[in-house]
């Protein structure tokens, strides 16, 4: 079980990182320039393209770090991790923010308002977009890679991972809610 929990989060970890790494490189234009729906923001101030950009690449760039130490962690905790072909390490990385953004539209078409709390869309939103994504652009290693258990793990353990996370940013003064 354990060998199933540390696969689920190293194949996930390219689609972790991102979101964070948006809200530490965060500002610049937003996606949706300002445009409205029904009277609501599309997207909001906090969906930027420095951030989606930002968030992307440090996704990617952690898949290939990952790959560099996947077999020395692997042997060491004797796992036999997964390594990221270039196309599944964007699919994730891109996935998981264009998950977030689909999330800040539905936000918006709801009635809720920047930071508000959107039970299981927030702590999912990144993991369907990444995953779609990864697969749509590397479908031979997502099928290898994300078996239904590992799917399934992933399910459990972000939401979990997902409010830890939060609240500890929250505590850090890094966000300004703590879900």
């Amino acid at each position: 079980m354990l060998d199933l929990v540390a696969v689920a989060f190293w194949a996930m970890l390219p689609a972790y990182v991102p979101n964070n790494a948006a809200v530490l490189a965060g500002g610049g234009a937003p996606i949706d320039g300002g445009r409205t729906m029904g009277g609501r923001r599309l997207l909001g101030d906090g969906k930027t393209w420095r951030g989606t950009a930002v968030g992307t690449a440090v996704g990617v760039l952690l898949a290939q770090v990952l790959n560099l130490v996947a077999p020395t962690v692997g042997q060491s905790i004797g796992v036999d991790l997964p390594t990221f072909p270039l196309a599944a390490a964007v699919g994730l990385a891109l996935g998981a923010m264009l998950g977030d953004i689909g999330a800040s539209f539905l936000k918006r078409r709801t009635g809720r308002e920047r930071g508000a709390a959107f039970p299981v869309v927030d702590q999912l939103d990144f993991v369907a977009g990444a995953l779609v994504c990864a697969a749509l652009f590397d479908f031979g290693w997502f099928i290898e890679t994300f078996t239904l258990p590992v799917v399934v793990v992933v399910l459990l353990l972000t939401p979990v991972l997902h409010v830890a996370t939060n609240a500890i940013a929250y505590l850090l003064g890094l966000k300004d809610e703590p879900y």
